[in-house]
């Protein structure tokens, strides 16, 4: 009877890596197409929003990457490095977690105030959404681009949560095309 549920408990396992592997695959075949907007939430910064007198150019006064979201935002990018995904360009937010991402991940970045966070401020939403599709529609159709934002952004734009250090990859009708975060 033992043997049975060991066997049971192997199969299992199995079976439920294959999905996460199915998906993986599909997420690096529609990447290395090219033409994609993969909008990244900034890695794992322990909890919610900012304090009511941060300042933007001060990390110090701001929510920031813990050592978990740091190495998070590495796997990161070694996850583009193994799989040779390319991309033209990456864009982050100005706040200090979104920059720290995109410099453990990828190196170079250039920060983009339409990707901000409107947590504080919903109303801010609809006017960085317009203001970041603008910027969009000028950039190469053909390649990818990276944007590491955060969730008010990610979901003002597609309509969809992200969680700390998760890829959205859409077209450039904003179209959900899948979902994606590295181990």
């Amino acid at each position: 009877m033992q043997v049975r549920s060991i066997i049971f408990v192997c199969l299992l396992s199995i079976t439920s890596f294959f999905p996460a592997f199915a998906n993986e695959q599909k997420i690096i075949k529609y990447l290395n197409e090219g033409g994609k907007l993969i909008l990244i939430r900034h890695s794992e910064a322990p909890g919610t929003g900012d304090p009511t007198h941060f300042n933007l150019s001060d990390c110090k006064t701001q929510r920031n990457l813990s050592a978990e979201g740091i190495e998070q935002a590495k796997r990161l990018g070694e996850f583009f490095k193994k799989n040779n995904i390319s991309f033209e360009k990456v864009y982050s937010s100005e706040y200090c977690r979104c920059k720290d991402t995109a410099r453990n991940a990828f190196k170079d970045f250039e920060t983009f105030s339409g990707l901000n966070s409107t947590f504080a401020d919903p109303s801010k939403t609809s006017g960085y959404m317009k203001k970041t599709k603008e910027f969009i529609d000028k950039l190469d159709k053909s390649k990818n681009y990276i944007f590491v934002a955060h969730h008010t952004t990610i979901e003002g734009l597609t309509s969809t949560f992200a969680g700390s250090g998760e890829m959205i990859i859409v077209d450039r009708s904003y179209k959900v095309i899948g979902t994606f975060k590295v181990n």
